[in-house]
């Protein structure tokens, strides 16, 4: 007799022989009946940040005051990157900084790469991006080839999948400055392939630049290994950084004296309290930087790094895809028969940490679904987005949730 997978005891068990399944007491909020199926947008905080965080009240901040800069916030920026790219992005040291928003790195990045492939040769005018890629990346490529008097060549994907070779492959020429892909789709969860896409862009010699946002702290990363020349990446959904924690950008060393970001701040300068004319930028990453660094908002991120160095990016991968192959399985046995179809890669080589479920009601669902303590999101065109952070979700919550949307779609008039 074959055994029913959708019963409650099959996720019990599940969460029984789960080697990462203790890691979930370490999160603030895991003891509630709350389920939340959005840790792809929000990461729930780690128990150890409310210690971490009045130790730098009481003392880093009310004990060592302005001496701090001196003693460690100066260099926080680097250090942090240093072990972002350790722990996360497989970056050796000096690659990384950790500051300002994602949408202000994007820019950063974005701008110098552009601007120095033009300086290089002037007939490489175009960027390169996807038409599904996240808003902003979009919103900010328009932008900036507004600006810089360029233009943007679209590549056309499906909304279900993702950026691949063959879709990349005619886009690109000798007219191409930049390759702008994500690498986590924010609403398929498409995984792209980082070392064959930055391969094919290079060919054509082109730049890339990497979100890692839907990506980073869920699905091993090697940018050094990949040849990435640009990354950045928020903090706040899988890195468990908190609401507007700062975001990190990767620059490729061997192309530090080649980059000039935009945005020139005393930070970035290479003697900052010299203060005196003219902008002489930093040699190295710290170039990238530009005012005075969120250290507050560096703070949680680094009890998230510590509880993945200690599991391993590998394990969380293993664990990430039990959890969305557990909720497509539920998915197709519960909420196939009333209509919904999955809106995410079936093969999990291509899936990332989350999927997509789509049904015209699902708008709807979502608002009804949050009254309850179920916690997805909702992407246009009719998707319910459901984030499952490795580490605090279980297999029982996402038991529990698949039945709340499932029955708020049967209850659909």
């Amino acid at each position: 007799m074959t055994e029913d997978n959708t019963t409650p005891e099959t996720a019990h068990r599940l969460d029984a022989t789960d080697p990462l399944g203790s890691y979930r007491d370490r999160f603030v909020g895991a003891e509630t009946p709350l389920v939340y199926f959005d840790g792809n947008s929000l990461g729930r905080p780690v128990r150890a940040t409310a210690d971490r965080l009045a130790r730098f009240v009481a003392d880093d901040w009310g004990g060592r005051l302005i001496r701090g800069w001196d003693e460690q916030w100066y260099e926080q920026p680097l250090v942090l990157g240093d072990r972002l790219g350790r722990v996360v992005l497989g970056a050796a040291p000096g690659q990384t900084a950790v500051g300002d928003s994602t949408t202000v790195l994007l820019y950063k990045t974005a701008r110098a790469a552009v601007d120095a492939q033009v300086r290089a040769d002037p007939a490489r005018r175009e960027i390169v991006i996807d038409t599904d890629n996240f808003p902003t990346d979009r919103y900010l490529a328009e932008g900036i080839a507004a600006e810089r008097g360029l233009t943007v060549r679209w590549v056309e994907v499906d909304p279900a999948a993702g950026v691949t070779a063959d879709l990349l492959a005619p886009a690109l020429g000798p007219q191409t400055a930049l390759v702008w892909l994500s690498h986590v789709a924010y609403r398929s969860g498409f995984v792209a392939d980082g070392p064959g896409l930055t391969r094919l862009a290079h060919e054509a010699g082109a730049l890339v630049l990497w979100d890692l946002s839907h990506s980073v702290g869920s699905v091993p990363l090697a940018l050094d290994e990949w040849a990435a020349d640009l990354a950045v990446g928020c903090t706040y959904k899988y890195l468990n950084g908190g609401p507007g924690s700062p975001a990190f950008g990767y620059v490729a060393a061997r192309h530090h004296a080649l980059l000039a970001q935009p945005i020139t701040g005393w930070m970035g300068h290479r003697d900052p309290f010299l203060m005196g004319p003219g902008f002489h930028p930093s040699p190295g990453i710290r170039s990238l930087l530009s005012g005075t660094p969120p250290i507050t908002g560096m703070l949680p991120m680094q009890d998230m790094l510590d509880l993945i160095e200690e599991v391993g990016m590998d394990a969380i991968r293993a664990k990430s895809l039990r959890l969305t192959g557990y909720a497509l399985e539920l998915a197709q046995a519960w909420l196939a028969p009333l209509g919904v179809t999955v809106g995410s890669p079936a093969d999990e080589a291509t899936r990332g940490g989350h999927v997509t479920l789509l049904h015209p009601g699902m708008r709807e669902v979502t608002a009804r679904l949050w009254k309850q303590d179920v916690i997805p999101d909702y992407r246009d065109p009719h998707g319910l987005r459901i984030g499952l952070s490795p580490l605090s979700t279980s297999f029982t919550e996402v038991h529990q949730g698949m039945a709340a949307v499932r029955d708020e779609l049967a209850g659909l008039g």
